[in-house]
């Protein structure tokens, strides 16, 4: 029993310890949350307070550059109002001015006005004395004034056309001989100044070979080489009539050059054959396209003359190949061109406009294709179409009086060019009209249809005309033949006959893979 009273008594000593210590524990932490609490309280209050005194500050800063930006606007305002002050002070000045000087015009004119009324009153008063003074000198002469004025206009118009007839009569005398002479001076001094070589031309050229091995590839099996070169470049091959050498004949001198360079490099290579060859003569007639094209713009830039068409470049370099009666068409545009620009420094003129209608005078000569026109105005109207300038396109057109010259360039072109053909051994009158009777043969045959290529070869005694196996058949090739050959007897003059081979070549080219 005892011991229940004292577990008893422990466990009520326990309850209440704990009691005591929840009761003690509930009051410790009521007084550390209400301290808490308060200094929260406090440190807002702080916090509050500061944050207010930091916008003060800031309300003070923007309040202050606010006067700041106000004060600087009223001062730009007070200096532009001065300023539209001052404007307005130096206008309403000139205002005065102004109605100052129209015053004084207004009394000027008033002035004018009494003075004009005032000389009209004595013009009216002279003229009546003049008319006063006229009666009396008719009634006294017998004669009108209008019939006296015409006397003397008539005694003094032919005593002055008297005078003026002698004064033109020694003038023209003198200028003649002055003339003369100074013409003379300046031909003579062009002439020395320009040095140049006899330029003749001639229809062959000579293909060295070193071994009749190469004569025989050359002309291959049954001819079929030659054939092929012949007919592909239009020049007569002479092969036996030189040792070590062969000849290449034509009228066209780009003819005989692409017929050299093609067996140039035929022999070269070693591989002649038809194929080899249609493949060397397309290959070299597009170099000799290239050459022409950098030997017009050599010519140009060596003569000084820039700024020219390309075509027309071109077609200064195809000059090269071109000969006007036996001389070479490119030294004589290029003496003509010099010749030109000397006299032109002469006499005062424009040197670099002579020089280039100098050089382009014959370019009508050297079409691509085979106009209507003399060479004279087919070169005006492509230099025209070349926006060349109208001086030079009148000079070009005039130079063998086609054209009226309009400007003091074309009788200077007109005069070089006579010049330079002029020369002793300068020109050979056969040979041009050769090579115009070769030209018109093959013209006279393109004009059929179907015709593809004609080459006047034999030095004119054959013409070979190839046309197109898919356009024209044997018969109408046999056809083609005769009628050629009457209308060449009946339109053309020359010596001899003239032999028409008609070609119609038909392949058939297969591959085999």
């Amino acid at each position: 029993m005892p011991i229940i009273s004292i577990i008893i008594g422990i466990v009520c000593g326990i309850g209440v310890g704990i009691a005591l210590a929840y009761t003690l524990l509930r009051n410790s932490l009521t007084r550390s949350s209400r301290n808490l609490l308060k200094k929260a309280e406090e440190d807002a209050e702080l916090l509050k307070k500061e944050k207010i005194l930091q916008a003060k500050e800031k309300f003070l800063q923007l309040k202050s550059e606010h006067e700041k930006m106000v004060q600087e606007k009223n001062q730009q305002i007070a200096v532009g109002e001065n300023r539209i002050k001052q404007k307005e002070a130096t206008l309403n000045q000139k205002l005065e001015d102004v109605n100052r000087k129209n015053n004084e015009l207004n009394q000027v004119k008033e002035n004018l006005n009494k003075q004009l009324d005032i000389n009209k009153q004595k013009q009216a008063e002279l003229e009546k004395q003049t008319a006063i003074q006229k009666s009396k000198l008719e009634s006294i002469a017998e004669l009108s004034a209008q019939q006296a004025k015409e006397q003397l206009i008539q005694l003094m118009e032919d005593e002055a056309r008297a005078e003026a007839m002698v004064l033109v009569k020694e003038v023209m005398d003198e200028a003649k001989n002055t003339a003369n002479m100074e013409a003379k001076k300046i031909v003579i001094k062009s002439i020395q100044r320009t040095g140049v070589e006899t330029a003749m031309e001639n229809a062959v050229s000579v293909f060295n070979i070193e071994n009749d091995e190469i004569k025989g590839r050359i002309i291959g099996r049954e001819g079929r080489n030659i054939r092929t070169l012949e007919n592909l470049t239009g020049v007569d091959i002479i092969i036996d009539d030189f040792p070590d050498a062969i000849l290449l004949s034509s009228f066209d001198p780009v003819r005989r050059e692409i017929a050299r360079l093609s067996l140039q490099k035929l022999v070269t290579d070693g591989r002649i054959h038809p194929a080899r060859i249609e493949e060397i003569v397309a290959k070299t007639k597009k170099q000799i396209e290239q050459e022409i094209a950098e030997l017009g713009k050599r010519t140009c830039i060596d003569l000084g003359i820039h700024n020219i068409h390309h075509d027309l470049m071109r077609l200064v370099g195809k000059m090269r190949y071109r000969s006007s009666y036996g001389q070479n068409l490119l030294q004589h545009s290029k003496e003509v061109a010099n010749l030109c620009a000397i006299m032109a420094a002469e006499l005062g003129l424009n040197p670099k406009l002579a020089k280039r209608a100098g050089l382009l005078h014959d370019i009508g000569k050297v079409p691509d294709n085979e106009p209507e026109l003399p060479h004279a105005l087919y070169g005006a109207q492509l230099a025209e179409q070349y926006k060349e300038r109208p001086e030079v396109v009148n000079a070009i057109g005039a130079h063998h009086d086609e054209m009226e010259m309009t400007s003091l360039i074309a009788p200077l072109v007109q005069v070089c060019d006579a010049i330079s053909g002029a020369r002793p051994g300068a020109r050979r009158e056969v040979v041009e009209a050769y090579m115009k009777r070769l030209n018109d043969l093959e013209n006279i045959a393109l004009t059929y249809p179907g015709v593809v290529k004609t080459f006047a070869v034999q030095a004119g005694r054959e013409l070979r005309v190839i046309v197109s196996a898919e356009k024209v058949t044997d018969e109408q090739a046999n056809q083609i033949s005769f009628d050629l050959s009457r209308r060449i007897q009946n339109e053309m003059t020359y010596p001899g006959q003239i032999k028409i081979t008609v070609i119609r070549d038909t392949r058939s080219v297969n591959f085999a893979r």
